[in-house]
């Protein structure tokens, strides 16, 4: 197969060659063999594997993404990866990093939620008038 893992603005790894890939969904793991029939994925903040021929497998902490499968294409886009050797650090960075982004992002949602409703709400006012 070949994975391609994008970033919002870089191409984080292309490889071709993979023999299989595993990744976390919000309904849990799964895995992608060349031969697995065509798919689509909404990928949870986690751990993602692959493994070519020869060569140890490789561990990515990846933020929430989605992942194609076309054919032997395999086509990751996710906000944010982090390559690592030690399984235990890459755990720990995907709690801390991507979960804590997350938390982030929904307080600042919410704090412009706030601010366009009442901008909203003073228009409507404004237009009344």
């Amino acid at each position: 197969m070949n994975l391609k893992i994008l970033l919002p603005f870089r191409i984080f790894i292309e490889k071709a060659g993979v023999l299989r890939i595993v990744a976390e969904t919000c309904e849990g793991s799964f895995g992608l063999l060349p031969r697995r029939l065509d798919c689509v994925a909404a990928l949870a903040p986690g751990i993602l594997t692959y493994e070519q021929e020869g060569e140890d497998e490789v561990y990515l902490a990846i933020d929430e993404g989605v992942l194609v499968k076309t054919g032997l294409d395999v086509l990751v886009s996710v906000r944010h990866a982090i390559s690592g050797t030690d399984l235990g650090q890459l755990r720990e960075a995907v709690d801390r990093e991507f979960l804590h982004l997350n938390e982030r992002e929904q307080s600042v949602r919410s704090v412009m939620a706030k601010i366009e409703s009442g901008f909203i709400r003073r228009l409507a006012e404004f237009q009344h008038e």
